[in-house]
């Protein structure tokens, strides 16, 4: 059985484009994750399976993306002691809200770290998934400083671009 950094799971592969964010992100780090559908309500055996594989292969992050009443993630968060981060999904007529505050919304103990709505947030999962297991991995760490300094210097070039 492999070992991986990281395991992305969605409600539905109509997510697939949105959470593929994450996965470009891992990649940027260097880091192993697989992406695979699994949902709270309608496989709720399959998310158990997944979590626990996850916890043998070496899993350190959770990334969950789901929409509407968006349960997989706290789902994920009441059966591991690892970071589970959600990513809300806009796939209702709320567009993402319903997702955004049922992932946030979590009891006292069973944390779910939230990012935005949609691929800014299935990217920004991917960055803070890095920086969580860079707290352990100087290598790591020195990969996301050099991504954050490549990000301020788009800012810079932009900038520059507009005074000419």
């Amino acid at each position: 059985m492999n070992t991986i950094d990281v395991l992305i799971l969605m409600g539905s592969d109509s997510d697939v484009e949105i959470m593929r964010a994450a996965g470009e992100a891992l990649n940027e780090f260097g880091l192993k994750w697989e992406m695979t559908v699994a949902s709270a309500h309608r496989s709720p055996a399959r998310v158990m399976r997944l979590i626990d594989d996850g916890h043998q292969r070496g899993v350190k992050v959770f990334i969950i993306g789901a929409g509407a009443a968006a349960h997989l993630a706290g789902v994920v968060a009441a059966h591991t002691t690892r970071p589970v981060i959600g990513v809300p999904i806009d796939s209702s007529a709320l567009k993402g809200l319903d997702a955004l505050l049922s992932t946030v919304q979590m009891p006292p103990g069973v944390p779910v770290a939230t990012v935005a709505i949609g691929k800014p947030g299935a990217t920004n999962a991917g960055v803070l998934a890095a920086q969580m297991i860079a707290l352990g991995d100087r290598a790591l760490a020195g990969k996301l400083t050099a991504y954050k300094k490549k990000l301020e210097e788009k800012v810079e070039a932009a900038a520059a671009k507009l005074k000419t």
